[in-house]
């Protein structure tokens, strides 16, 4: 019988592993760089506003309401799937490049930073809001996170040419992403047409694909690339979207239009990712299904303990969805619900923490990874620090 794929992959994995081309003190990774948007934003966005009146920080109290002893910069009420990642690894929760910035801590910055930023796009923001009727995009577009990162390797490991870069970039597991989906939700959510934003989709995957290239020639040798979401299932969409019961999945009750729309980007995206391996077979690039991992909750919410719906807020200002596009979690008359780990959506927009703590531990310990990522990096024991908190 031949071997399988995932086989295949732990034996090629274990030779990089003992040519010490992917070492680290938890056996894997020596850290975490991450880009993306407020999916995996873990308070860059929040420092930017605090020094820049050019920036608005939305995810204010009661967003990280369930954050483990601390205030956040995270769009949700607790942790992310980076920082369930990070924990999985034995790493400390990344922190945001603009929170550390500066501060001198070279011990800090080799385990791991964060450049995501909540509201950014692939694109430039120009392109984006060109497309969005007068919308305003951060600036912080998956080019200008390449540039964060280039401007701080210097103090991380030297010249960003030399050895002890692409040892530092090839022994760190990156995360780009989940990003694009914003170069999506910005123009839908000012009435352009899906058929018309579908025709964005090949500039995002380029896009993306670009940065993935570039950092490949860095010295990246593991690459983990999310997919994106089923946008159909969010109260944000299901609030503003068709009326039309043929719209809807008699099952899971989300929007199928919109639902096939974000297949048909992980369709691609998954396309261009296959011909990144193959031209890069020293290189692992796995694809992280966020879309299946998120529909299994959606399909069977009760089976995981979401008693109170898929499909409603948590934290909102009324409607059937509880949401609202002109009020706000966090505004004088939000209604938030006593038990957020019931509920899959936090605020119609992001999920909850018990939602990205499901997703994390089926995308990083179960199937929903392209290879599977458990079988190239096995799960720290408790003995090496992972403490109550783990998924």
């Amino acid at each position: 019988m031949a071997p399988s794929i995932s086989s295949r992959l732990f034996v090629g994995l274990y030779v990089m592993l003992w040519s010490g081309r992917l070492y680290a003190a938890n056996g894997c990774f020596s850290s975490i760089i991450s880009f993306g948007d407020s999916i995996a934003d873990t308070g860059n966005a929040k420092y930017l506003a605090s020094i820049s009146d050019d920036v608005q920080f939305l995810c204010v109290p009661p967003y990280g309401q369930n954050f483990i002893g601390q205030s956040t910069g995270r769009c949700s009420n607790g942790r992310l799937i980076i920082d369930f990642l990070a924990e999985s690894l034995g790493l400390p929760l990344i922190p945001p490049y603009f929170g550390i910035k500066g501060s001198g801590s070279v011990v800090a910055l080799r385990q791991g930073v964060n450049y995501a930023v909540a509201g950014s796009t692939a694109m430039n923001s120009s392109f984006v809001e060109a497309r969005c009727n007068g919308c305003v995009v951060i600036n912080g577009s998956l080019e200008v996170q390449l540039a964060w990162f280039k401007q701080s390797l210097p103090f991380i490991c030297g010249n960003t040419t030399s050895s002890d870069c692409r040892n530092f970039i090839g022994r760190s597991l990156i995360l780009m992403g989940e990003i694009g989906g914003n170069d999506y939700n910005f123009p839908l959510s000012t009435g352009r047409p899906i058929d018309e934003v579908k025709s964005y989709v090949p500039l995002v995957i380029d896009t993306i694909i670009s940065a993935i290239n570039e950092l490949i020639d860095m010295g990246a040798q593991t690459l983990v690339v999310p997919g994106n979401f089923p946008i159909g299932c969010f109260p944000s969409y299901l609030t503003t979207g068709v009326s039309d019961k043929e719209g809807y999945d008699p099952i899971t009750g989300c929007l199928t239009k919109l639902n096939e729309f974000s297949e048909y980007h992980n369709q691609m995206l998954r396309i261009k990712l296959n011909k990144i391996q193959e031209l890069n077979p020293n290189v692992v690039v796995i694809y992280a299904d966020y879309y299946n991992a998120a529909m299994q909750i959606y399909r069977s919410p009760d089976k995981y303990g979401f008693t109170n719906g898929t499909l409603k807020a948590c934290c909102g200002c009324g409607g059937p969805f509880n949401y609202k596009a002109t009020a706000r979690c966090g505004d004088v008359s939000m209604i938030l619900c006593d038990e957020p780990d019931k509920y899959v959506s936090w605020d119609g927009l992001h999920l909850t923490e018990a939602a990205y703590k499901l997703i994390s531990k089926s995308l990083f310990q179960g199937q929903y990874t392209m290879p599977e990522f458990r079988s190239m990096c096995p799960r720290p024991s408790p003995s090496q620090g992972i403490g109550k908190s783990s998924i």
